[in-house]
């Protein structure tokens, strides 16, 4: 069971010919209101590997709110720990590039109201994942790993988007994702110094005590555990539009480990299906099944153990 504690937003997607610059105006033909969020998204990805997901957050009195659940919804995720604040539910600004790069402005809203009580203490249990983002509160972030603390099975934090995270709750984690940004602001708080990029999840994993994934984009992952380290490539696809992937790399994941595979094999699975949520448009709707990721398994990604 995969317990999602985090964000549900609505987004505003629009495409456009390039991201713009300061100060210019950028036409596009239209837009796109989809469901998204970081922890939507995560929840959506792990029913989709095949996991049994709940989804923790808020949303707004609003017509956007339905619209923001659907997803998750229609793919049989737990929706009863969903509460309805008196702030607007959460919505993103996404442009697209033609080329798939992407920026992202998120208007927190609802997301900013969701706290830790919403959990009933039988959401903490030896059988229970439970996965966590940055776009809710830190303070709630922090009380939600506490609780979770010595009671579940695994604690996974994607430290998405970048910010700063107090020890006592990076002690609380089993794994530990960051992209580069993210890995260096915590290495930098934690007082580490890497010489190199592929020093930072091993220097992360020994201080916390944790496994560290630092995701590579186009060049895959590097994971190190506390007997283990390797890389893990990245699935071989002409991307279109990259929002999404990170997330549904981190959903996979939790799903994959939570099914009882080893982490080298859900990392490498994880890798996939994040390239293949890069040849479709959109966050949610470019998250594969199981079924889907299954059918490309002759492009699943190399792993290779790194000295």
């Amino acid at each position: 069971m995969i317990v999602v504690f985090g964000s549900i937003n609505i987004d505003l997607v629009q495409r456009t010919p390039h991201l713009p610059a300061p100060g210019e105006t950028v036409l596009c033909d239209g837009y796109d209101l989809v469901p998204g969020g970081k922890g939507a998204n995560q929840a959506l990805a792990a029913a989709r590997a095949g996991a049994s997901t709940a989804m923790i957050g808020m949303v707004g009195p609003d017509a956007f709110a339905d619209a923001a659940l659907r997803d998750l919804s229609q793919t049989g995720v737990d929706l009863s720990g969903i509460g309805r604040s008196t702030r607007p539910t959460g919505c993103a600004s996404v442009h697209v590039a033609e080329d798939g790069e992407n920026a992202i402005v998120v208007s927190s809203g609802a997301n900013q109201t969701v706290t830790a009580n919403q959990a009933p203490d039988s959401t903490f249990t030896p059988d229970t994942t439970v996965l966590l983002q940055m776009e809710i509160p830190l303070s709630e972030n922090r009380a939600f790993l506490h609780r979770a603390h010595g009671a579940v099975r695994r604690a996974i934090l994607n430290a998405a988007p970048a910010g700063p995270i107090p020890d006592d709750a990076l002690d609380c984690l089993d794994i530990l994702v960051v992209n580069e940004g993210e890995g260096a602001m915590i290495a930098t708080q934690a007082g580490l110094s890497a010489s190199s990029l592929r020093d930072v999840p091993a220097q992360l994993a020994r201080r916390y005590d944790l496994t560290c994934i630092l995701t590579l984009g186009a060049d895959g992952a590097i994971i190190a555990s506390a007997d283990d380290i390797f890389s893990v490539g990245a699935a071989p696809v002409t991307p279109i539009d990259t929002t999404g992937a990170g997330d549904t790399f981190v959903g996979f994941l939790a799903a994959g480990l939570d099914s009882g595979l080893d982490l080298r094999t859900a990392s490498a699975r994880a890798s996939l299906a994040a390239g293949l949520a890069c040849t479709v448009t959109g966050a949610q709707t470019s998250i594969p099944t199981a079924l889907a990721v299954d059918a490309n398994l002759r492009h699943l990604p190399k792993v290779e153990t790194l000295n």
